[in-house]
């Protein structure tokens, strides 16, 4: 399976994950939780998204020089503000 990320499948990645955080987190967090599954939760809801539709799978085809990957910032970027403005309104699933 190829998955190609791009500016939209990061910034959807980031509102899953803004907007399943709350709910793991009132599952699994907090001071009394269980902590091995805040840690699964997290890999799975964050982490795991972020890899696969933010950096993508695959090579991006570029050579191993020191240049800017500006594609995968803005990836970064798209994903940082989806998550934040479904935080900032309050969405969650």
């Amino acid at each position: 399976m190829n998955i190609t990320a791009t500016p939209i499948t990061a910034a959807l990645a980031g509102a899953f994950s803004a907007a399943v955080w709350p709910l793991l987190w009132s599952r699994f967090g907090g001071e009394t939780g269980d902590s091995a599954g805040l840690v699964i939760a997290t890999l799975l809801a964050i982490a795991l998204p972020a890899h696969l539709f933010v950096v993508g799978l695959g090579r991006a085809g570029q050579d191993a020089s020191r240049t800017l990957d500006t594609a995968l910032l803005r990836r970064i970027a798209s994903w940082l503000l989806a998550a934040a403005a479904v935080t900032v309104t309050g969405v969650t699933l």
